[in-house]
């Protein structure tokens, strides 16, 4: 995975969309609620995500995988390389944080973005 199929990715789903925030870093949300970051510049992470507190403890064991900056909080993580996590599984993962992410939206954004 890339920064490129990422985003191809995310923009797949449902009414997502894509912003630059912090000048950096490359997010995408639905509703207006982050549930991917991708850093655009060198850093020390590629990216970040939100997981359940399960998977957060589960993939933080791995190499490569630590609490994301400022987020781990909410059982975020973050990648230190694309390739800590095979492509599949991070696009299911990505797909898991959107449909977190989008089941704690207010019914009425929800119902909005379903209609």
């Amino acid at each position: 995975m890339n920064v490129e199929k990422l985003r191809r990715f995310c923009l797949s789903l449902p009414h997502a969309t894509e912003d630059v925030k912090w000048e950096k870093d490359l997010t995408f949300c639905i509703g207006e609620k982050m549930f991917a970051v991708a850093g655009l510049e060198p850093g020390p992470a590629v990216m970040s995500f939100k997981c359940t507190p399960d998977k957060f403890a589960e993939l933080t064991e791995k190499e490569g995988v630590i609490p994301a900056p400022y987020l781990a909080r909410y059982h975020w993580v973050a990648l230190e390389s694309y390739e800590a996590i095979p492509e599949e599984d991070l696009e299911q993962l990505v797909a898991d944080s959107y449909r977190m992410v989008f089941e704690k939206l207010p019914k009425t954004i929800q119902k909005k973005l379903s209609d």
